[in-house]
């Protein structure tokens, strides 16, 4: 389960067994969802949440910081999920350590 990113306690990790379409995984404190990212044209066309089955999905306000974190950082994540599903390289886990 490869973390992807870490900001101010919120988990952005892929599973190592993912599907399309590429999504992350967040999670804080025992809670997760899932956010799917898509791209049309190079550029950011939607994110949609969607809840992880059987867990808590993350309260209202790290959904928030989870959405602009993923906003900033959405093209990263897709790079990173095609090193490590497509290219099958080793991805480093990166901590924000600033505030968005």
């Amino acid at each position: 389960m490869p973390k992807v990113f870490e900001y101010f306690g919120i988990i952005f990790y892929f599973y190592s067994n993912e599907h399309l379409p590429i999504h992350v995984h967040v999670s804080y404190n025992g809670y997760e969802s899932i956010f799917e990212i898509f791209f049309e044209n190079g550029e950011l066309k939607d994110v949609q949440i969607r809840k992880a089955q059987g867990i808590e999905p993350l309260p209202s306000k790290q959904i928030k910081e989870a959405e602009k974190v993923i906003e900033v950082y959405a093209k990263e994540i897709v790079d990173r999920w095609t090193d490590f599903f497509v290219l099958k390289k080793r991805i480093k886990s990166k901590k924000i350590t600033k505030k968005l």
